[in-house]
């Protein structure tokens, strides 16, 4: 029978190849700044922005919520979880200094940093609810087989997303005045969290197999959050909201078609 040292060394090496996918589609993103130097019409971040918030909504009902109510035998566990999850990323939004690309207002609590690095913490504090769900997907197909296509379908839409999103901290940093290779390397950095995360939560769900409820929700929680504090409002700036609602309609299909026919 294998030991547990065997078991974690098993559930490590599947979310470091999912979350290394992720990482790896962040850092393709971010090349596009070697290609094009502007950020793109406010048409296309619509379309991608609504599209990341359709795929990670679907992520978050199909891919974690869903097991989470499976595993944890009804709806509690789901919902607290999913409580702590959103009050995690509230307080990390409220406390860590940050901007989003469209707005010149700081969120968090008061910095002197540099605009640049705000963009960076922005992206990065939407990443670690990215790195928690494939890692603890992957956990939960360690433990059990028959779950991992449905990991890997988490993976896959969550890594389609990552593509645009990765652009999306690469190409502003160049039109804020940043060398192109330096706009590379600090966007593909944005997705390291992403494997730091994803490990770290995998690691305590394979100690501590009872809480997985909890932490599928936790990362659910921890998405939505996400999806509607930015992404869907980002979405809908301007006069292309009709735009920004079929693309969320959009990657919330896709991903519910990847997680049934992969899984």
């Amino acid at each position: 029978m294998p030991s547990q040292t065997d078991k974690s060394m098993n559930t490590i090496s599947w979310v470091l190849l999912g979350t290394g996918f992720i990482f790896l589609m962040t850092c393709t993103g971010s090349a596009m700044v070697f290609f094009f130097r502007n950020a793109g019409s406010r048409v296309m971040q619509t379309v991608f922005l609504g599209f990341a918030a359709g795929i990670m909504i679907a992520a978050s009902v199909f891919g974690l919520l869903v097991p989470a109510i499976n595993q944890g035998g009804g709806w509690l566990p789901a919902a607290l979880g999913f409580v702590l999850g959103v009050a995690f990323l509230y307080g990390l939004d409220s406390l860590i200094p940050h901007i989003h690309p469209s707005s010149n207002e700081q969120e968090g609590l008061p910095s002197s940093m540099k605009r640049t690095t705000l963009l960076i913490s922005a992206v990065t504090l939407h990443n670690i609810p990215e790195g928690m769900a494939v890692g603890l997907a992957f956990a939960l197909g360690a433990q059990h087989p028959e779950a991992i296509p449905a990991a890997m379908a988490l993976a896959l839409g969550i890594g389609i997303q990552n593509f645009p999103e990765g652009a999306a901290v690469s190409l502003p940093l160049r039109q804020e005045g940043m060398s192109v290779r330096k706009s590379f390397w600090v966007g593909c950095a944005s997705g390291v969290v992403e494997p730091i995360f994803g490990i770290t939560v995998a690691l305590v769900a394979s100690f501590i197999a009872p809480g997985m409820p909890y932490l599928l929700a936790f990362a659910a929680g921890a998405m939505l959050y996400v999806v509607v504090e930015e992404l869907i409002p980002e979405a809908h700036l301007g006069e292309h909201s009709n735009i920004g609602t079929l693309s969320v309609m959009a990657g919330f299909l896709i991903m519910m078609i990847l997680d049934v026919a992969l899984s």
